[in-house]
């Protein structure tokens, strides 16, 4: 018990104490804060992108896409384990207005709306209408249009806020799509005649899916409509991919392997038709699978910043050290006296590791508190800071951002606070050390003249 009396006596009475424990509160508030900032941001992007494909994702690595899917959809719409399914054709296209010179290139995405609402987040990135997707494509200022969903950036501006400005209705606007059709072996479908084949559209409605990418290139139309555009529709209907929702409470992977040896039977059973050979490019892959190039650079960005706090450890480590050096060095006559009184090695490297793991506790219990209170409060201080002085974190009108993330993982608060221990306990084991091998007859010695 005294060891931890006198670890608390030298903790309150040393002024230098309170440069350890600034060290540490600094260093736990920067990780606690950017670590918080960053996990979020992370994290809402690998649910974005979850949303955006669903749970399971059978796809195509060629633009010729794959055939006879519609018996494979049948039998997974029969299994317990299968919530909804949803045929996508993925196509590469331009976009342009008739009369006008200008076009940009897009991707045609063909979908059937209400199912595709059900396996993946499709229906709530809509805007006009989030509650009724199945007439997305219905343009409420003529549904006897053929109508077509854009990605929000592509028509609809933000403010300085980050906020995206919506009219009351869809603004008519007409434009024009255009394809480059492929035939099953993958040459032009309509070689000797026109090269591509376009057709006119009304915008409908915008869709947010939160991924920039997405936003500021897709265009959403009819699945039927996009397999005639882009030739997929005879002799051999085609599509590209396969968006597959499971039932609440099933296990992804058990899910997974499930349909992964559904496809491997309907494969086997179609493999020797004509076309059969496009399965050849298809992988049935989870959603992290599927979107793993756009969501591995920014995991790769995490773990650097994670090797990258633990660099700033170092310097936590190097103060408490050299503070406990310091306390060791001028409290050599009360080690002596310990030593005289029959105290082990072992009881003094306790005592002075104690004022370590109280350096450690208190200064990464402040550094907590105040990243936490800061945490809360970051959404108003930016707010405050962009209305009196123009400034934000990151601008809005560029950034498809909203709110900073500030949701604190208490797992990841209890990481960093073993972590502010551990690194004063790594700092104070040499002086620990060298004040528990002192011996009693150097500290004690009284020079003489």
């Amino acid at each position: 018990m005294y060891k931890w009396i006198l670890a608390w006596r030298y903790f309150r009475k040393r002024p230098i104490t309170i440069l350890a424990v600034t060290a540490v509160a600094l260093c736990v508030f920067i990780v606690v804060v950017v670590m918080t900032v960053m996990n979020g941001l992370v994290r809402e992007f690998r649910e974005k992108n979850h949303r955006y494909v669903g749970d399971c994702v059978i796809s195509s690595e060629s633009l010729v896409g794959f055939g006879y899917y519609e018996p494979f959809i049948e039998a997974l719409e029969q299994m317990p384990f299968v919530q909804a399914v949803s045929p996508v054709v993925r196509q590469v296209g331009l976009m342009s207005q008739a009369g006008q010179t200008w076009n940009m290139g897009v991707e045609i995405v063909g979908i059937d709306p209400a199912r595709h609402a059900e396996a993946t987040g499709f229906g709530q990135s809509l805007y006009y209408r989030r509650d009724t997707p199945e007439k997305a494509f219905v343009p409420s200022y003529d549904p006897s249009l053929d109508g077509c969903v854009i990605g929000i950036d592509q028509v609809v501006r933000r403010d300085g806020q980050g906020e995206y400005i919506h009219p009351s209705e869809p603004f008519a606007y007409e434009l024009v799509l255009s394809s480059f059709p492929l035939n099953v072996r993958g040459g032009l479908a309509d070689a000797g005649t026109d090269v591509v084949r376009s057709r006119a559209f009304h915008y409908s409605d915008n869709s947010h899916s939160g991924l920039v990418r997405v936003d500021a290139s897709a265009v959403y139309i009819p699945l039927e409509t996009a397999q005639a555009l882009s030739a997929m529709g005879s002799p051999l209907r085609r599509i590209n991919e396969i968006s597959i929702r499971f039932a609440p409470g099933i296990s992804q992977a058990e899910a997974l392997r499930r349909v992964e040896a559904l496809w491997q039977a309907h494969v086997a059973d179609y493999r020797d038709r004509p076309g059969g050979d496009l399965f050849d490019y298809v992988a049935v892959e989870s959603w992290q699978q599927n979107r793993r190039s756009v969501i591995a650079p920014m995991e790769k960005e995490q773990t650097m910043l994670i090797l990258l706090f633990l660099m700033l450890g170092v310097i936590t480590v190097f103060i408490v050290f050299v503070v406990l050096y310091m306390i060791v060095s001028h409290t050599g006559r009360d080690i002596g006296i310990l030593r005289s009184i029959g105290a082990p090695v072992g009881a003094v490297v306790v005592i002075f590791e104690g004022f370590a793991v109280l350096t450690g506790i208190i200064g990464a219990l402040i550094g907590a508190v105040v990243g936490s209170i800061f945490l809360w409060r970051i959404n108003a201080i930016e707010n405050w800071l962009h209305r009196q002085y123009g400034w934000q974190l990151w601008d809005r009108s560029v950034y498809a951002i909203g709110d900073i993330p500030n949701q604190i993982d208490p797992q990841l608060l209890a990481a960093i606070f073993a972590a502010a221990i551990a690194a004063c306990l790594i700092g104070g084991a040499v002086p620990s050390l060298k004040a528990g091998r002192k011996r009693p007859v150097e500290t004690l010695q009284v020079s003489q003249i």
